[in-house]
């Protein structure tokens, strides 16, 4: 076997070697797209931005849940309060699926860049507008309709969102590069929450409790109106994708001019592996996820009866940290492939979620700060190769409707009422470990769904051509296909 073959992960090789079977030759220049330098960054800055803006109102609402269940449920109990506030943080999921039913197949059909400006704007409109509800003293039981109303305009424009961002990335990353680029994608979902969780965390500590629950809750979501702005000016400077661009045959092509209920069943009839891999993956990534950043700080403070400024600052160490890691995860997982890292995560998150927690009850400060640093780590194995994995799972001409529809159907179900569903074992059996438990149900369906995952590091995108970042690299594969390709031929002759 030649060097530059032998030098292949195996599923590059497989890969590579079923696209020169069919073209029945070696790649050609036209047969690589190298994609430019500056117009990858804008992509990957323009799309992580949007999230950012997503999970900043996420860090908001969290750190503001029990502040939120004062100002619009004021006649509940505490309990209560926060349980009405966190099921209204979970209606905006209900919508989720829908939103990714609607853009799903439309970014399919008009390209990524055109929805993805529009849910840019969709989101910021959602979150700039629960600034401006007036308080249930003011209006009565209009104000938490209104709250409920506005948070189903942030779920519909989400479930547009991620899907669409993760496809839009993956499909300017350069193989090799993956995993790396399209964790800056989730780079900004956590530097977005660590931004707006560390921005109630400052206004706690610089206005009065009546100065919080009067007005001061309201600066964070009115922040959100210039952030769209910028958001969608850099959404509208952008390219269509290449992949979108190219679509490798006429088949595919066909298939993305359908109607959004053809290209819904062609999705579960023909892709419903790849589909149940991609919820099974959401669950363990999205169940973590909220369960760190939705449900820990109010954890903290009504269960354990912590002060809300170490709650706050405690949480903030965790996501500091996970801003710190997953691009180096990334990076491994172009590496060592998507694979390995979940396994290694979903197998830790079984056998640590207790110890984990445990940790997080005991008094002082350290012990605290090393629970919410493993749950954090883990966290970051699941977050990292997400962006990259995902996509990989379906071809280009139903990628950002099938992503839509498993990430944001597995994401309402499991992930959005992780908060809701902890809040209420804790309350009904009165143990405060039931959050562990729920972690280590989430571990075991992710570590069998990782069974059935195709590694895909480094393998060019189903119905893309293979993506290299310059020009040299573009040579390079060539030369390895002609190399690979007449190995192939001499192997076949002699069998």
């Amino acid at each position: 076997m030649p060097g530059s073959v032998a030098r292949l992960p195996r599923q590059v090789r497989d890969e590579l070697s079923r696209r020169l079977r069919r073209s029945r030759r070696a790649f050609r220049e036209e047969d690589v797209q190298v994609v430019e330098g500056p117009l990858l960054k804008r992509a990957v800055g323009a799309s992580a931005l949007g999230n950012c803006m997503e999970w900043f109102d996420f860090g908001v609402y969290s750190y503001l849940a029990a502040t939120l269940g004062k100002v619009f449920f004021p006649d509940a109990s505490p309990a209560a309060q926060v349980i009405s506030s966190f099921a209204t943080f979970a209606a905006a999921f209900v919508v989720r699926p829908l939103g990714g039913l609607v853009f799903g197949p439309l970014g399919d059909r008009v390209g990524r860049q055109k929805v993805l400006a529009t849910t840019m704007i969709m989101m910021a409109i959602g979150t700039f507008s629960i600034g401006l509800i007036p308080s249930y003293a003011t209006i009565g039981v209009a104000a938490p309709i209104l709250l409920l109303l506005a948070r189903m305009v942030q779920g519909f424009s989400t479930g547009g969102e991620y899907g669409g961002a993760t496809t839009f990335v993956a499909e300017y990353s350069p193989d090799r590069r993956r995993g790396f680029l399209s964790s800056w994608l989730d780079f900004g979902t956590f530097v977005g929450y660590a931004l707006g969780s560390a921005l109630v965390t400052v206004l706690n500590l610089l206005l009065t409790d009546a100065q919080m629950l009067d007005w001061g809750w309201r600066l964070p979501f009115l922040i959100a109106g210039p952030l769209g702005v910028i958001g969608l000016y850099m959404r509208l400077k952008l390219e269509e994708s290449p992949a979108f661009q190219q679509q490798l045959d006429e088949h595919e092509k066909g298939m993305a001019e359908q109607s959004a209920g053809g290209e819904f069943k062609t999705i579960v009839r023909d892709h419903w592996r790849p589909l149940l891999v991609c919820m099974g993956l959401v669950l363990l990534y999205n169940v973590t996820n909220y369960m760190i950043t939705g449900y820990l700080p109010t954890y903290q403070t009504e269960t354990l009866n912590r002060s809300s400024g170490f709650s706050d600052v405690l949480v903030l160490i965790g996501m500091v940290w996970i801003v710190l890691l997953i691009t180096f995860l990334g990076r491994l997982s172009d590496r060592l492939g998507r694979r390995p890292l979940y396994a290694v995560g979903a197998a830790a998150m079984i056998v640590l979620a207790v110890p984990g927690f445990l940790l997080l009850k005991a008094d002082g400060t350290w012990a605290p700060v090393a629970g919410v640093l493993l749950l954090s780590t883990l966290l970051a194995c699941f977050a990292a190769p997400s962006a990259a994995t995902l996509p990989a799972l379906f071809p280009t001409a139903v990628r950002y409707a099938a992503m839509a529809i498993g990430f944001n159907f597995a994401v309402a179900a499991f992930g959005g009422t992780t908060p809701l569903f902890a809040e209420a074992l804790v309350n009904a059996t009165g143990n405060d470990m039931m959050p562990a438990y729920y972690l280590m149900a989430a571990g075991v369906i992710g570590l069998v769904t990782v069974r059935f995952l195709p590694e895909s590091a480094q393998v060019p995108l189903n119905g893309s051509q293979p993506m290299v970042g310059s020009r040299r690299e573009q040579r390079e594969l060539i030369t390895t296909s002609k190399d690979l390709y007449s190995f192939s031929e001499e192997r076949s002759k002699v069998l």
